[in-house]
C-alpha cells in the first residue's frame, strides 16, 4: 500500500515533470516562432531590394529600374520640407528612337551639374570608365531633358538612395532609347556595397532571371550612405562634397509612405532639377 507521504512525493514528481514539459514546449514554440519571422524578414529584404532594382526604370511605359526598391519601405516622416519651391517651366517630354552617336571626348573630365530647389549637386563623371552613360547624358541635358524633372523616390530603409531622371516623375518614364551597363567593375564597388556618394543607372535587370541588361535609360540614383547592392548597376559618377550636403538634407526630411499606384516612397523634400548641365574641362 502507498503511504500518503510517498502519494504527496508521487503527485510532486508529476508536477514537475509537467512543467517541465510545458516550459519544453514553450521553448520549441518559440524556437519555431523566431525562425518563421526571421525567414519573413529575409523574404522581405530580398522582395524590396528585387523590386527596388527592377521595378522603377523601363521605357516607352514600362518600369525602368534601378533599386533600387520592393519597395524598399518608408516611414513618414513630419520633418519640414527644407527645400525650396520649383522654378517655373515645363517637363520635356521629348523621345528618341536610338542612342545617340558618340560625342564626347573620353579622355576629358566632365561635371554634370544639378540645380535643385534643396541645393547644387555636382557630379564628377567617369567618362572613361562609362562613356556610353556620360554621352547620353550629356545629349539629354543638352536637350533639356531633365530641366523641372522631379526626383520621385528616397529610400530609407535597406538602401539609401535618392532617385531621379524621370521626366514623368513615377518611375515609368525614359528617353526611348537603352545604353549598354559599364563598369561594373569599378574599384570603388568593394563588399557587395555601393558607397555613399556614388551616382549610378538605375536598369531593367533580374539577376533571379538574369534578363535585363543592357537596359539604362535616363533614371539614375544618387547615394547618400553606403548600401549594399549588387554590382549590377553602371556607376558613372561621385557626387562632391558640398553635393553631399545636399543629399544629407534631403535625406533627413524623410520619405513618404509607398504611393498605391506606383509603389514609390517619395522623399518629403520637394526635391526638383530646376536645371541640370554638364561641363567640360
Amino acid at each position: 500500500m502507498v503511504s500518503q507521504e510517498q502519494r504527496r512525493r508521487q503527485l510532486a514528481r508529476e508536477k514537475f515533470l509537467r512543467q517541465q514539459q510545458r516550459r519544453t514546449d514553450a521553448r520549441r514554440k518559440a524556437r519555431i516562432r523566431n525562425s518563421v519571422i526571421a525567414s519573413a524578414l529575409g523574404v522581405i529584404v530580398v522582395l524590396s531590394v528585387t523590386v527596388f532594382l527592377t521595378k522603377p526604370f523601363e521605357d516607352n511605359g514600362k518600369t525602368e529600374n534601378a533599386n533600387a526598391d520592393v519597395t524598399p519601405s518608408a516611414s513618414p516622416s513630419k520633418a519640414p520640407d527644407p527645400c525650396e519651391k520649383p522654378a517655373a517651366g515645363k517637363v520635356k517630354s521629348q523621345t528618341w528612337k536610338k542612342e545617340p552617336a558618340m560625342s564626347i571626348d573620353e579622355s576629358a573630365k566632365y561635371t554634370m551639374k544639378l540645380d535643385t530647389t534643396c541645393g547644387e549637386i555636382d557630379v564628377a563623371l567617369k567618362a572613361s570608365a562609362a562613356p556610353h552613360t556620360v554621352n547620353s547624358f550629356n545629349y539629354l541635358l543638352g536637350k533639356g531633358y531633365l530641366d523641372h524633372s522631379k526626383c520621385h523616390r528616397l529610400t530609407n530603409q535597406g538602401i539609401y538612395v535618392l532617385q531621379c531622371g524621370d521626366p514623368q516623375g513615377t518611375g515609368m518614364g525614359g528617353p526611348g532609347y537603352t545604353i549598354p551597363d559599364e563598369n561594373l567593375k569599378d574599384k570603388s564597388l568593394k563588399g557587395g556595397v555601393y558607397p555613399a556618394g556614388t551616382v549610378a543607372m538605375a536598369n531593367q535587370y533580374n539577376a533571379q532571371t538574369k534578363q535585363g541588361r543592357d537596359s539604362g535609360g535616363s533614371q539614375f540614383f544618387l547615394v547618400y550612405q553606403d548600401s549594399q547592392l549588387p554590382p549590377d548597376y553602371t556607376p558613372f559618377g561621385t557626387v562632391s562634397e558640398a553635393g553631399m550636403k545636399v543629399l544629407t538634407k534631403i535625406a533627413k526630411a524623410g520619405a513618404q509612405a509607398p504611393d498605391p499606384q506606383t509603389g514609390n516612397t517619395a522623399p518629403n523634400a520637394t526635391v526638383v532639377i530646376n536645371k541640370a548641365t554638364i561641363t567640360e574641362s
